[in-house]
Parts: structure tokens; sequence; C-alpha cells
């Protein structure tokens, strides 16, 4: 993975610099100050604090460097693992980068999606700050930042993003980001979900799959035997994500984020891209149908 990562980042630095600047650079490459961490050492730092969430003066220690060093570095790297984009099985080389790639591919393959969202802490905004109470999450009582996860049957991500403050609606999350014109653009998708997408499940009742409603009291009891089991079948069905989920949460910082929440978006892309190039690696219990092709190389 490395080999992949270095001449992306070398790229992707040098168009970073290359806005900052405003045009061409005015000395020749190379010129400047050398880093005192070789990319594989930078990597490796980064990759470290993602999992276990380590202190950088503790990696800064461990390296003998400063500590704005690691600083930098976790900063250029996190940045580009996040870029990256989310592994497609079977399909090396291609990866998934917005809801629009998703659906085209779940359309293309015949892949049934599972959506589910979680929440995960983050420091409270401080006092008389703007929009202080977006955060506060009416399900956890707590600060939080939501994002939602895409799967397959196999539990595998296919993309996870959709970064939104806690306050908001699972459901109205993924309507801002546009999931309801990509359901009318792609009506071979189908997608199991639980209870907090049924106007999903309302408006593309051929598509979206929801939990059954719960029958009135005075009903037949054939009828409550009949709703347990359906809802036991679609949860059988909706669960895999779940499990997506507890992926993501064995790493430290999504567990409970106590950096600055703008830098959130980015460490749950980098962490979830990671995981997805695991997760991709599980067999296929079906053959693709179809061959892929990229429409247009993206730099990182």
């Amino acid at each position: 993975m490395l080999e992949e990562i270095h001449p992306r980042w070398q790229a992707r630095r040098e168009s970073i610099l290359h806005k900052q600047r405003g045009g061409e650079r005015r000395r020749a490459a190379g010129a400047g100050r050398k880093p005192k961490l070789e990319f594989v050492d930078r990597a490796l730092v980064t990759l470290v604090h993602l999992r276990l969430d380590m202190p950088h003066a503790a990696l800064a220690e461990l390296y003998d460097v400063d500590r704005s060093t690691i600083s930098a570095a976790i900063r250029d790297v996190r940045s580009l693992l996040a870029a990256r984009g989310f592994a497609i099985p079977e399909r090396p080389g291609l990866r998934i980068r917005t809801l629009e790639d998703l659906f085209a591919y779940a359309g293309a393959e015949g892949v049934d999606l599972r959506i589910d969202g979680t929440e995960v802490q983050v420091r409270r905004p401080r006092a008389g700050h703007p929009g202080r109470m977006a955060f506060v999450s009416g399900k956890k009582k707590q600060n939080t930042i939501k994002t939602t996860t895409f799967s397959d049957a196999q539990g595998r991500t296919l993309f996870s993003g959709v970064v939104r403050p806690g306050r908001m609606h699972d459901q109205t999350a993924v309507r801002t980001e546009g999931i309801a014109e990509q359901l009318r653009r792609h009506p071979r998708v189908r997608a199991e979900v639980d209870e907090g997408y049924r106007g999903l499940a309302n408006e593309f009742p051929n598509q979206v799959s929801a939990p059954p409603k719960n029958p009135n009291g005075d009903a037949p009891l054939g009828e409550h035997y009949a709703w347990r089991e359906q809802r036991r079948r679609q949860s059988s069905a909706r669960i895999c994500v779940e499990h997506t989920n507890a992926e993501y949460k064995q790493w430290r910082p999504l567990q409970r984020f106590t950096g600055r929440r703008e830098s959130y978006t980015e460490t749950h892309l980098a962490i979830a891209g990671l995981v997805s190039d695991r997760s991709a690696m599980r067999a296929t219990r079906r053959k693709p149908s179809t061959e892929l092709a990229l429409v247009q190389q993206t730099a990182c």
C-alpha cells in the first residue's frame, strides 16, 4: 500500500502548494528544508495514530523529533488516505469516491445495499459558539457527529460518509446528500434500512425495504406472529451493516473523537477507506456480472 500512496501523496502535495502559491513554484524541485522523517515513517506514524489515537507528543518522543513534525506528517498523510475512496470487492484498482459512484456500481453489478447511520461522541463546542446545539444528539444525549455507512450483503464497506452534526436525523442527512435522486436514476438498486429511513421506504417502496409496521393492538394474534417473523427476517438481512459499523469502532478515534471537530471528516474517511481495503479481500459469494472501467483517471 505504501508504494501506491507515495506518488499520489507527492502529486497531491504539489497541487496544494500550487494553490497556496497562486502559480508555479519559483524554486527548483528538491530545494528548501528536507523533511525530518522519511515517507515510510510518516505513513507509519499516521497509521499508529489512527489505530490507537496515540498523542502526537508521545509519537514525537518515539521518533526523537518535534511534536510539530509529527502533526504535519499526520495532516499530510491523513488527507491522502481520506482522498483514496473505498475499495471495490473483486475490482483491484477501482475505488468508490462519491455517492454517484456507489449507485452506478450497485446498479451495474446488481448489488443490494445496506444503509445505516452511526454516531461518535465529540468535544462539546464552547459556550456562545454559533450552532452549539446542532451537535446534541436526541438519541445519545451527547455531542456527536453522525455518519452513514453503505455496505453489501456480506458487510463489506462500499461507502461511508455523509458526515453531519448529531442533531440531524439519519434520513435528512442522506436526503441532503442526494440519495433520492440516485434512487430515481438507478431504479434497479435495492436497499435494506432500519426504521430511521421509513420516509425513503414510503417514497420508494419497490427499492427500499424498512421493517414492517407494528399491527394494531386489537389485531388477530396471527398478524402479530407474522409481523414478528417479517421483522426478524428484515433485521437478519440488514444486520451486516451493523457489523460494518462495529469494524470502525475498533479504531480508537471513532470510539470517542477527542480532536478538533473540523478534522473528523478526514479522519473518518481515512479509517473507513482502510477498513474497506481489508473487507474487500473477503471472498465474494458470487461472480461479478460486468466489466467495470474507470471513466477517467483521478489524481489524489
